[in-house]
């Protein structure tokens, strides 16, 4: 019998390597003689088997390391240990899309950003569905806030990962930024942060790079048609495929 408060959510800590030393002994031991938590580790393995921090090291590549100096704008670092080899599908497009992970530097934080991300795409969406993804978070913050995933059919959805509070009389407003040199262009207008969806199809095709934002305006939506509030949070769409 499994003895976790929470055996699925430990099966999932175990394959993000959340887990330290001494629990991911005591995991493994209780692992080789319970088959139900063994089925909970296979089940996990099937969604996220691509995030498997359990899977062998492999060296990140050159190209890699370039990119990291140059989305953080840093002076040249040494290289540092060997990194795990970056995840395909669309994930692969979130962890390449560096400036996204900007100001998320512990490792343990990234796990727990895209866990919080494929627990709520995987699972809903198939990912051969998925075009363009745009993971937004906050000036300074360490964890996502919120997705925006545009479909292969040309619609957008946000999902979102946190609570946001919301005073009275306010909303949050959602934009993109299809044209620099027309501006920002609202989206969607909500009274709290909720899975819904965006009106793009009146608008360009989204494509990789373009920007998406919330911000807190009036409960009726900003007054001048363009953002007024502050930027709640804010992130660049990725190549999902």
């Amino acid at each position: 019998m499994t003895v976790f408060d929470d055996p699925d959510a430990a099966a999932a800590d175990y394959l993000f390597g959340q887990m330290n030393e001494a629990e991911t002994l005591a995991f493994e031991d209780v692992l080789a003689r319970d088959a139900a938590l063994a089925a909970l580790v296979r089940r996990w393995r099937g969604v996220l088997g691509e995030l498997d921090l359990t899977a062998p090291e492999l060296p990140a590549d050159d190209a890699l390391w370039q990119r990291i100096v140059a989305a953080t704008a840093a002076a040249p670092q040494p290289r540092p240990a060997p990194a795990r080899a970056a995840p395909r599908g669309w994930l692969a497009g979130l962890w390449d899309s560096l400036p996204v992970w900007r100001g998320v530097g512990a490792a343990g934080a990234l796990a727990s950003a895209l866990l919080a991300v494929a627990s709520v795409t995987l699972l809903q969406r198939p990912a051969s569905d998925v075009r363009l993804v745009a993971v937004l978070v906050a000036d300074g913050a360490t964890t996502p806030g919120a997705l925006v995933e545009i479909g292969s059919d040309g619609r957008a959805r946000l999902l979102p990962l946190a609570e946001i509070p919301v005073p009275e009389g306010r909303a949050l407003e959602v934009w993109t930024l299809p044209d620099p040199t027309t501006g920002p262009v609202s989206i969607g207008l909500i009274d709290r942060a909720r899975q819904t969806g965006l009106a793009v199809g009146d608008l360009p095709p989204p494509t990789a790079g373009q920007l998406f934002e919330i911000t807190l305006e009036p409960a009726t939506g900003s007054p001048t048609g363009r953002p007024t509030g502050p930027i709640i949070y804010k992130g660049l769409t990725t190549e999902a495929l």
